[in-house]
């Protein structure tokens, strides 16, 4: 690489030594092209172009100018024999400003690394290392290019300002010397900024390139690693080979033992020695801490019945921690002194490592299954399944673990010993196949072992399962076992082994991934939702209401669980070939910007535009309050006036926050002239009652003069605003009817909104009372009834009007005002309760019904005496007949009734009145 920029940096001294030459001659001897009008400084730029655009053409670049004095040095003769005009002074070349030339020279290094990585990885024979070298390194390369890409683009754009204010060459005349000049060295700067921006993009896309061909060869190479197919463990010829090659390996084992043994008696010394005691003497510490310790640790108490969500996680998380860490700590310090003392050769270390890793995988699956399950603590459980199944999966899963790291030493020691290729091919398959037979174990003793005796011919009534565990899930886990104990046998052992491997690690993942969602559902909600300590701290110091605060706490969980769900989505693919590396490239390419043709997709400018245009909007509303609370209240206009200045200030404001949102993603007024043309000729064609509803529907959605959750009269449609779309808006009647307006409808028509303002209402009970009781009274009462509802408000007090003196009723409305207008039938229904009681006990209502019951007829005296001439003329056997027979009165009643005095004459006529209409109704029966 080194002699390669040496190379490259010397031909580039040739060349400019070859330039200046060049340019030395054609000013001192006279040129043709200088008596056509052309000068040759002008040409000088043009010619030096491909040179600065990339270095591959440098070569020719070089060779143009030692030919071109050939024809300066043999001038031909004029063809009249006259001497040629003198030419023309040349413009001397502007020399290259030295921060452009610091940007090519690190464009030059750059093309060198890259050159450099694109032959490494276009070898016949290149590996994952190979790959894994190249592709480090390559985004600070990207970056570097785009700051560089960024850096020249104003300068280009300045530079190119300049050259069109000086205008193009004039066609006819001459222009000074000075103009010509200056033209000329202006040409140059844009060639050089033009130039070294464009090697920079080429740069780039070649780094993109190469990104490209590394993600292609890696998952070529994980695919045919996966799909390459093996001796079948059918096939008798891989036993007889297997048995073959079992000698030469046992001869291998033993040797690496011999190995062994004499690198422990060489570097076996009491240090060691001491080291490796000290880390075997930790590890069983750990391990036996874990095993009869960390339990108690956990403090799951198996006397508590009942505990809180809260506390089943977290005494989960102490479980599984306290089971996890120690045997991690264990086996790393084991590894450690191992690696240290040397006393244990290197091929072994692998093996090592596999069997101590192991162990802890065994720990940690079945410290995750005692945090999850708690098979002797039901009460602990944060899994919702049975004891039944929580034994069983604690087994199944403390099997396969157990399975997987006897096949994964085995595997380590066959590469440590250099077994044979047949032999590893049967120890793989055979890993394989036995963790599907546990696996198929598990499923088998989760099958329906509770069955139903049938009774009667009736449908089939599905039998009640032991274990919780769905039917999809089965069916999941029975085409795995399939596709593993199938694989082997047909030759595909490393897909069968891979497979193996991605379902441990899913399963892992997920169980993992539920446990941390769960946690940071009641952890992180539950802190914020409840009547906790955060919460109420939260609420002093900050303001924020129980509501504010539910929703950050709905808005923080949704995060997490989109923020895990991602990482376990990139860990769970991160065995399928996929770099970690590429992918976060994909995700910063996608936020900082992506083109997809001429436009650039930026999430960050899309983000930064949408702050931008809310700062503005908070800005205009904190100036719209300002107008409207403080400035506008202190002038002498109008109410009218003053509300038209705060909207038009709200509206202003708004359209300059959208235009600085606008400008800032790069969205110009043209393209929107463009876009609103485009629409407008769509509205000339039929589309007005889309736009007028599509209109309406923004100006709803932003004035808000009909909000969800109010109780609007449209017409003859009363009901609750359920949904408000762009195009209509969907209101609930009482009798749950779904009644769909035009926004546009709501717009121009007239809409009687109940709470606009606020919720509260009126209700309004009209009340008769006897006209001889004391009015005052009557109101007093009613009005104490009003107050003593819970649902009437205090401020406007309840007041009653006294509508009307009739004859025989005096006239009364109770007006009172409700919380809530959806309460108003309710408390109209208690107060006409409460009120009727209240003048009901104070004797203000008459016992005998209402009103219509009090007939007054002036003039039919005659007609009264007649009736009861007749009467007492039939005789009292009918009257028994139709009227219930009265009780025999006493003594005192008979003289009571006798004494009664004849000026009582108002009560006389309504007696005989009553009587014969009680008669009349009860023939008409």
């Amino acid at each position: 690489m080194l002699r390669r920029c040496l190379l490259t940096r010397f031909r580039h001294r040739i060349v400019g030594t070859a330039l200046i030459a060049t340019l030395a001659a054609t000013a001192v001897l006279p040129n043709p092209a200088v008596g056509q009008g052309s000068p040759p400084a002008a040409q000088a730029p043009a010619a030096q172009a491909p040179a600065a655009q990339a270095p591959a053409a440098q070569a020719p670049a070089a060779k143009q100018p030692t030919a071109a004095p050939t024809p300066a040095n043999n001038p031909p003769a004029p063809a009249n024999g006259q001497a040629a005009p003198a030419a023309k002074p040349a413009a001397p070349k502007a020399p290259t400003s030295e921060a452009l030339q610091t940007l090519r020279d690190r464009l030059d290094t750059i093309k060198a690394d890259l050159e450099a990585r694109e032959k490494a990885i276009t070898g016949p024979n290149v590996g994952a290392g190979d790959l894994t070298r190249a592709r480090d390194g390559l985004d600070p390369l990207a970056d570097r290019l785009r700051s560089i890409i960024d850096l020249l683009g104003p300068r280009l754009e300045a530079a190119r300002e300049r050259l069109t204010q000086i205008g193009p060459k004039p066609k006819e005349g001459e222009e000074s010397e000075e103009v010509a000049r200056e033209r000329a060295e202006r040409e140059q700067a844009v060639n050089d900024i033009d130039g070294t921006q464009r090697l920079a993009k080429s740069l780039l896309v070649q780094s993109d390139q190469i990104v490209d061909q590394i993600s292609n060869r890696r998952r070529a190479a994980f695919t045919r690693g996966l799909f390459e197919r093996s001796s079948s463990l059918l096939t008798p010829d891989l036993w007889m080979r297997v048995g073959a090659d079992i000698p030469r390996d046992i001869s291998s084992l033993k040797s690496g033992f011999d190995d062994t043994v004499s690198l422990f008696r060489r570097n076996g010394n009491l240090w060691n020695l001491l080291v490796l005691g000290l880390a075997l003497g930790l590890s069983v510490a750990l391990y036996f801490g874990r095993r009869n310790i960390a339990p108690a640790l956990g403090r799951r108490d198996i006397n508590v019945t009942n505990p809180s969500r809260r506390a089943k996680l977290l005494g989960a998380w102490r479980v599984l921690l306290l089971g996890t860490l120690p045997a991690l700590a264990g086996s790393y310090a084991v590894y450690y002194a191992l690696d240290v003392t040397e006393l244990l050769p290197a091929r072994f270390l692998p093996v090592a490592s596999t069997i101590l890793g192991g162990i802890a995988f065994i720990a940690f699956v079945e410290a995750t299954a005692d945090a999850l399950l708690a098979v002797n603590k039901p009460a602990w459980r944060p899994a919702p399944v049975s004891d039944a199944a929580a034994w069983r999966i604690t087994a199944l899963a403390v099997s396969i673990a157990v399975v997987i790291t006897v096949s994964k030493s085995t595997e380590a020691l066959n590469s440590a010993i250099y077994a044979a290729l047949p032999i590893s091919i049967a120890t793989r398959g055979i890993g394989a196949i036995s963790a599907a037979l546990l696996l198929a174990i598990g499923l088998h003793r989760f099958a329906d072992t509770a069955e139903k005796e049938e009774e009667c011919f009736g449908p089939y009534v599905g039998t009640e399962t032991s274990s919780n565990i769905g039917g999809p899930l089965r069916l999941l886990g029975w085409v795995a076992v399939a596709v593993i104990a199938v694989a082997p046998l047909v030759g595909y052992v490393a897909f069968s082994a891979f497979v193996v491997d991605q379902l441990i690690w899913s399963a892992s993942i997920l169980v993992l991934l539920w446990l941390l969602i769960v946690s940071a559902d009641v952890l992180i909600g539950g802190s914020l939702c409840e009547d906790t300590r955060i919460a109420t701290t939260l609420q002093a110091n900050t303001g924020l209401r129980k509501r504010s605060l539910n929703q950050i706490a709905v808005l923080a969980t949704g995060f997490s669980r989109v923020l895990l769900i991602a990482v376990a989505a990139l860990l769970a693919l991160a065995p399928w070939g996929l770099d970690s590396t590429d992918i976060f490239s994909s995700i910063r390419t996608a936020f900082f910007g992506f083109k997809v043709g001429d436009v650039t997709i930026s999430l960050s400018a899309i983000a930064f535009g949408v702050g931008i245009l809310v700062l503005g909007v908070f800005i205009t509303r904190g100036v719209q309050r300002w107008l409207e609370n403080t400035y506008l209240p202190a002038t002498d206009l109008d109410a009218g006036l003053r509300n038209s200045i705060s909207t038009v200030a709200g509206y202003v404001g708004f359209l300059l926050a959208l235009a600085l949102a606008f400008s800032y993603l790069g969205l110009s007024l043209e393209k929107l002239t463009i876009v609103a043309g485009a629409l407008s000729v769509g509205i000339g064609f039929g589309l007005q009652s889309i736009v007028n509803n599509f209109v309406s529907g923004l100006l709803l959605l932003w004035e808000r003069p009909i909000r969800v959750g109010d109780q609007v009269l449209i017409g003859d449609s009363e009901g609750i605003v359920r949904r408000i779309s762009v195009r209509s808006t969907e209101i609930q009647t009482f009798d749950r009817s779904a009644v769909i307006v035009p926004n546009s409808n709501l717009i121009s028509g007239i809409v009687k909104n109940r709470v606009r303002g606020d919720r509260t209402g009126r209700v309004i009970i009209s009340v008769n009372v006897l006209r001889s009781k004391d009015p005052v009274a009557a109101a007093e009462m009613m009005v104490a009834c009003a107050k003593a509802h819970p649902d009437v408000l205090k401020e406007p007090a309840p007041r009653v009007v006294f509508k009307k003196i009739g004859d025989p009723f005096l006239e009364f409305e109770l007006i009172a005002m409700v919380v809530d207008v959806n309460l108003g039938q309710k408390v109209q229904s208690d107060l006409n309760f409460s009120v009727f009681k209240a003048l009901a006990d104070a004797e203000f209502i008459p016992p005998m019904g209402p009103a219509s019951s009090f007939i007054t007829v002036q003039g039919l005296e005659p007609v009264r005496d007649a009736l009861g001439q007749i009467a007492h003329a039939v005789g009292s056997p009918a009257a028994q007949v139709i009227a219930p027979p009265a009780p025999p009165r006493s003594q005192s009643e008979e003289r009571a009734a006798d004494d009664t005095p004849s000026s009582d004459s108002k009560e006389a006529p309504r007696r005989p009145t009553g009587a014969s209409q009680d008669v009349s109704l009860r023939r008409h029966g």
